[in-house]
Order: structure tokens, then sequence, then C-alpha cells
């Protein structure tokens, strides 16, 4: 496992605030979603964690599906380009949907994801993201549960990767310096 000293990594969030920050979140869609399904999809693969912990949290009957998509490969930048890798499992047509982000940064993922479940014609579509960047948006999107709202940095952790790596970090962190 990268230590914040060893592997040019600075902390920038947490494990603890993140487990406050997420048991909130989710406090807030059991309120919100009173005696009702929720369908939370992660997207693939940064969210699979926010989703797990959040969906542990949540005191609703709760279903999951995966969606994949790929607009980084391995660089730091988007490429401008939504491909689509994995569809959902499940038609999501009449539920409430929460779409699960890692990170909600150019918009230009969540925009296209989007469109793709309202076209599905699901009873509610709401935007959960342990992170927003808003400095970076290209597209408008807007969360509707927010963990955390942070700076133009480039972050791994969590979920959250460069080139694969450094998911498996129990904090946010700032990934020092920046990949070029």
């Amino acid at each position: 496992m990268p230590s914040a000293r060893g592997d040019g990594l600075k902390v920038r969030i947490r494990r603890a605030a993140i487990e406050r920050r997420v048991r909130s979140v989710a406090g807030r869609i059991t309120r919100d979603f009173k005696g009702e399904r929720v369908h939370l999809i992660g997207v693939l693969k940064g969210a699979c964690f926010f989703l797990a912990d959040l969906a542990r949290e949540i005191n609703l009957e709760t279903s999951i599906d995966f969606i994949a998509v790929a607009s980084y490969g391995k660089k730091k930048d988007s490429s401008g380009q939504v491909r689509m890798l994995k569809d959902l499992d499940n038609n999501v047509a009449g539920l409430n949907v929460i779409l699960v982000e890692d990170i909600l940064d150019t918009g230009l993922t969540a925009n296209y994801l989007l469109r793709i479940l309202r076209q599905r014609r699901p009873k509610t579509l709401s935007v959960a993201a342990l992170l927003d960047k808003p400095s970076r948006r290209l597209k408008p999107v807007k969360g509707d549960y927010i963990g955390f709202t942070i700076p133009d940095e480039f972050v791994v952790g969590y979920g959250l990767d460069y080139a694969e790596r450094y998911r498996n970090l129990k904090d946010v962190c700032v990934l020092q310096p920046p990949p070029r």
C-alpha cells in the first residue's frame, strides 16, 4: 500500500471524514425517498467503493446495478469522448434511480449517462457523487447528493485511480506531482 509520504501523495480527505459524509448522504437519501425503493447505479470502476458504503447506510429497500464508460483511459485529462463499455443488467423504467459517481469533474460522463438513463423512463433520476470539482465543468451537471467539493487537484484513492493505481487507498489523496 503506498504511503502519503513515499509515493507523492498528500491526504486531502481522511477515511473517517469520508465515513461521516457517506452516512450523512445516505441519511438524506433515506429521508428523501422514505418508504420507497431506490435503485443505485454505480459507474465503474471508480464509484464501487462509494456505492458499497452508501448502499449499506441507506435504510430503504435498495437494489444495485453497474454501468461502465470510458473517457480517460490511462491519461490525466478526459479525451472528451465518452463510450459505453458495459450497459445495465436491469430495466430502470419506473424506478427511483440514483446514479452514483466517484467524482463530478468535466460533466461529460455524467451528462452522457443522464441522457441515456432519462430515455429509459425512471420514476426519478438523481446523482450522488463522493466528490464534486465544479471548477473543471465543461458541461453543466448538478449533483443531488454530494460528499465533498474539492479544488482542481488530481485525486486518487477510495476508488479513484491514476492508470489503475491507488484505488485501494482508504483516504482521498492528491497525487503530487500531477500526472502528465
